[in-house]
């Protein structure tokens, strides 16, 4: 069974950072294209940033420069290191694990981690 799990959601001050870890169980993180979306109260959710296997990372440009995604592969891992937070990007951040093609597609979510930036 695959699981995608988020944690190390909570308050933080704005300026403030904090890191996401999605843990992996079921699926090799390095076959797959993973991303972190986020979903602020009453709006759609939007992606944060995107990391194909192999490839470069792109994020979003509200969060450029700030955000930084990695996977840790022996911990089958991936990670959001977020910095200078406004309440802006206060959400619900949720990961994703896509398929390639190749694999036969499809993509997986995990539950979510709130994190909420406020004074």
């Amino acid at each position: 069974q695959v699981q995608l799990v988020e944690s190390g959601g909570g308050l933080v001050q704005p300026g403030g950072s904090m890191r996401l870890s999605c843990a992996a169980s079921g699926i090799l993180l390095r076959l797959h294209n993973m991303g972190w979306y986020r979903q602020a109260p009453g709006k759609e959710r939007e992606l944060v940033a995107v990391s194909p296997s192999g490839g470069s990372t792109n994020y979003a440009d509200s969060v450029k420069g700030r955000f930084t995604m990695s996977r840790d592969l022996p911990k089958n891992t991936v990670y959001l290191q977020m910095n200078s937070l406004k309440p802006e990007d206060t959400a619900v951040y949720y990961c994703n694990a896509a398929r390639p093609p190749y694999l036969g597609g499809g993509d997986y979510w995990g539950k979510g981690t709130l994190v909420t930036v406020s004074s």
